[in-house]
């Protein structure tokens, strides 16, 4: 088998990115996490063959991709004709996560279900509102009963989106807007509980091998049950190898690929790279893992060199002038100037690239 880093760098696009369109990308990717907006564009951006933002802004705009919670209770793009079927197979699973964020305040089956109703009433006509917006809009059909402020409201937003109501709409500046699937996705044939466990193994371990069941559980929010029935599902399309004390599938496309060898990125905060495995050690050092996230769940910008996690980045804009500055977890590392600038650039030209 060839290096674990190797093949991850190259499933998840940072070798060689194989996708000039960005529904095709995501489409391949399963799912982005994507609690932060901003990067998450980068995320995307840097997995295509050209780095441009305003790709991947038009692909939102028009609803090729969308970003919702599936999975795990927490934001994601996923690609448009993905949406309905990972949220009916993860809704459960977040339903019972918000039940817990919720309690004390007064939440019932009754509430959400009318709730629900009154979305649908705010939003239909192909409109796209602010979470703002849709709590005014609360406010004046309720006379007064939720308002605008309403501290549920984000439970009352999560549950539409469960339940396959709601999704992303067309932002409003650099305001994100909540719109009604029905009027955003083309319909599309439902599919069975198998099929769709099927889907969502297929598309992590074709982008996330090698990986262990452990890792599939943590980044698709299933049970220890259906993650091991879904990789029973594509098992004539998987390899498994045994490396140290752990089971590794690798998707079999990746049964014989070349060594990578100058790989920089710098990566996004919550990054599929790093984020996306119940266990980093692969590509991070134990004792380096307070810099790159915390035990709270904040994960940093990070640099990837080689398929090693080596440092961490951030942006300067000072005086209309955007500047990269890089800090690396141990003094000896050593890069490559030219990787560095060309990593450098490629960001700030991609942030341009919208204006």
């Amino acid at each position: 088998m060839n290096g674990i880093t190797d093949i991850r760098m190259t499933a998840q696009q940072l070798t060689v990115p194989q996708f000039d369109q960005v529904r095709e990308l995501v489409s391949w990717m399963g799912a982005v996490q994507a609690q932060d907006y901003t990067m998450v564009k980068w995320a995307l951006g840097m997995r295509l063959k050209s780095a441009d933002i305003k790709k991947v802004e038009d692909a939102l705009s028009k609803g090729e991709i969308l970003r919702t919670h599936v999975m795990r209770p927490t934001w994601h793009i996923v690609a448009a004709e993905d949406i309905r079927w990972m949220s009916a197979l993860s809704a459960k699973k977040i339903q019972s996560g918000m039940a817990s964020w919720g309690k004390g305040f007064e939440l019932s089956e009754e509430l959400y279900s009318k709730t629900n109703d009154l979305i649908i009433k705010i939003l239909e006509g192909n409109e796209s509102l602010t979470k703002k917006e849709i709590g005014e809009e609360f406010e004046k059909l309720t006379n007064g009963k939720l308002t605008a402020d309403d501290p549920r409201l984000s439970l009352f937003l999560s549950r539409a989106e469960t339940e396959g109501i709601v999704c992303s709409g067309i932002d409003r500046g650099r305001y994100q807007t909540y719109a009604l699937i029905d009027e955003r996705v083309p319909p599309t044939p439902p599919i069975t509980k198998d099929e769709a466990l099927a889907k969502l193994a297929l598309s992590y371990f074709r982008s996330h091998s090698p990986a262990t069941l452990e890792d599939f559980i943590w980044w698709s929010g299933l049970s220890i049950t259906e993650a091991k029935h879904s990789i029973h599902l594509i098992h004539d399309k998987l390899i498994s190898e045994k490396f140290m004390d752990d089971k590794l599938y690798i998707h079999e496309s990746y049964n014989d690929i070349s060594i990578a060898e100058d790989v920089f990125h710098l990566l996004p905060p919550y990054d599929e790279y790093l984020i996306s495995y119940k266990s980093r050690t692969h590509c991070l050092p134990l004792h380096h893992y307070p810099k790159a996230f915390t035990n709270y769940g904040i994960f940093y910008p990070v640099i990837l060199h080689n398929g090693i996690i080596v440092g961490n980045w951030k942006k300067i804009n000072s005086k209309g002038k955007t500047t990269i500055e890089t800090d690396f977890f141990e003094k000896k590392t050593k890069v490559k100037k030219a990787l560095i600038n060309k990593a450098v650039q490629k960001h700030i030209s991609f942030l341009q690239s919208s204006r």
